[in-house]
């Protein structure tokens, strides 16, 4: 009978777990441009990342942070991780739990780079990080990685 309760115990544990976890969508440059334009009073802060990328790892926290202290205002984080599809669910999910990222996460899901990177903006070289700022019609591209106070710096100026 001890065992059995164990197991119950521990199944119960990993699913409520596994539904708390972020869910990690696919989204091509479509998807994210019609996700924008559906939401034209909010500020758009999109962070273009990977799991392999340092700089990115260290920044991610940045962007946790200004959408946490900014919860109170018409603010959407957005991070596109860039890293393959089929590191879905062997490399961004788990790096998304481990990290307990509460901003919406995306993979995306595009087979031509140059084709996206020019469509999110065209003197984008493909490096990351790299952030999209986007109010109204105001669009600002940033191609370097942000402090925290580089970062609410550029929000605020939107």
């Amino acid at each position: 009978m001890k065992i059995k309760s164990f197991l119950y115990l521990f199944l119960f544990g990993v699913f409520s777990i596994s539904a708390y976890s972020q869910n990690v969508k696919l989204l091509n440059i479509d998807q994210l441009n019609e996700r924008i334009k559906n939401g034209k009073d909010s500020t758009y802060v999109v962070n273009f990342w990977a799991t392999w990328c340092a700089p990115c790892i260290k920044e991610l926290p940045h962007f946790e942070k200004l959408s946490a202290e900014h919860k109170s205002e018409k603010l959407a984080v957005l991070l596109v991780s860039l890293d393959f599809k089929s590191k879905l669910a062997s490399n961004v999910v788990p790096f998304v739990k481990r990290k307990n990222l509460k901003n919406e996460v995306f993979l995306l899901n595009e087979s031509s780079p140059q084709e996206f990177i020019d469509r999110i903006d065209p003197n984008w070289s493909g490096s990351i990080p790299a952030t999209l700022f986007i109010k109204n019609d105001k669009r600002k591209f940033v191609e370097s990685e942000f402090t925290y106070e580089q970062l609410l710096t550029e929000y605020k100026k939107l």
